[in-house]
């Protein structure tokens, strides 16, 4: 019997049009590391089998088109999927039905968005770097409606008790944002564990949304539900999608 690709809807009270699913990694053909529903071309995975997952995914959800798969860089760069050419970016926006977002993780944190009418979504890639240098309010700002419009569902990353980073992390974060010392705690000296989604939170709030979901799952200890690169660097990619349907 072949297994099937599973999913988790975003609980959060987006438009009707609006259709969103981060995947879990069961369900697919890819073996060791990269068991079982890897959908990244860029791991070292056999690239037939991810082209097998991500059909799967594909037929599972019956998306209305194949997906805008990035090239993520942990940049800053939000693409407008309606008019680039270039997939060279960290984020994605769409306006138009039947165009779907889409981005890659194993840690870092998926941030999937939409407007109250259901007329613009988007999803973004934020590990650190990506959060301290702006992607998400950058994201915020493609998306060309005021932020009190907006709502986002933070998908699946490392939770804030297995995530830990130096100093160096801490004090970019704490230059730019104060209220950012609230989500790292000292382990050991210049080491803190870093609460990734309490950091999108207050990026978030600062941009001017409130209305946020999501953000109480760990892709570390859930080990059966998630690719995890800290805990198995040799590992495959989930993937959160958004889009919009007439």
């Amino acid at each position: 019997m072949i297994d099937t690709p599973r999913w988790i809807t975003p609980d959060w009270p987006a438009p009707q049009r609006v259709h969103a699913a981060s995947s879990l990694r069961v369900g697919g053909v890819s073996e060791g590391g990269y068991a079982s529903l890897n959908l990244a071309r860029h791991v070292e995975d056999d690239p037939q089998r991810v082209d097998e997952n991500r059909r799967r995914l594909a037929s599972a959800l019956a998306l209305p088109d194949s997906p805008q798969w990035l090239e993520q860089t942990h940049s800053r760069r939000v693409l407008d999927l309606d008019g680039d050419v270039s997939r060279d970016g960290d984020a994605a926006v769409t306006r138009r039905p039947g165009r779907v977002a889409v981005v890659l993780t194993a840690d870092c944190l998926p941030v999937l968005f939409c407007d109250r009418r259901g007329s613009v979504v988007a999803a973004a890639h934020a590990g650190w770097r990506g959060l301290a240098g702006g992607i998400l309010e950058n994201t915020v700002a493609a998306m060309g409606v005021p932020a009190a419009e907006l709502m986002a569902w933070l998908g699946p990353a490392i939770g804030p008790r297995h995530f830990e980073v130096g100093d160096e992390v801490r004090d970019v974060f704490l230059r730019d944002l104060a209220q950012a010392e609230e989500a790292f705690r000292a382990t050991r000296p210049g080491h803190w564990l870093c609460d990734l989604y309490r950091l999108a939170r207050l990026r978030l709030r600062r941009a001017g949304l409130e209305r946020v979901f999501g953000g109480d799952r760990c892709t570390w200890s859930e080990a059966d539900a998630f690719f995890s690169y800290r805990r198995e660097p040799r590992c495959g990619r989930q993937a959160s999608l958004i889009w919009l349907r007439d």
